[in-house]
């Protein structure tokens, strides 16, 4: 995942795993956020389950949990399945001037 958040000015990470319900209903979501927000900010998943190296590297306790990376750093969390708008909202607020 190193080279993702490197490679990627504006980078959210979706952690999620299969089984998780949460997850499910905020995978379409990030979906549509991602079209809209098409080659101004990246979207990635991370299955907990798949890599849970990195699950326990980032301090994964709950899913699913976003993180908001701006070059390489992260600047937010947020955890739970959030609606569209609240989610919107911050990635506005987050990454303001650098999506527009």
């Amino acid at each position: 995942m190193g080279a993702v958040v490197r490679e990627n000015p504006l980078l959210i990470v979706d952690f999620w795993a299969p089984w998780c319900g949460p997850c499910r209903v905020l995978a379409p979501i990030i979906e549509e956020l991602a079209g809209a927000y098409a080659g101004k900010i990246r979207f990635a998943k991370c299955n907990t389950d798949e890599n849970q190296q990195i699950a326990y590297q980032y301090g994964i306790s709950a899913i699913p949990t976003l993180f908001f990376f701006q070059h390489g750093t992260v600047i937010h969390r947020v955890s739970g399945a959030l609606p569209k708008e609240h989610l919107d909202m911050q990635i506005r607020s987050l990454y303001g001037s650098s999506i527009l």
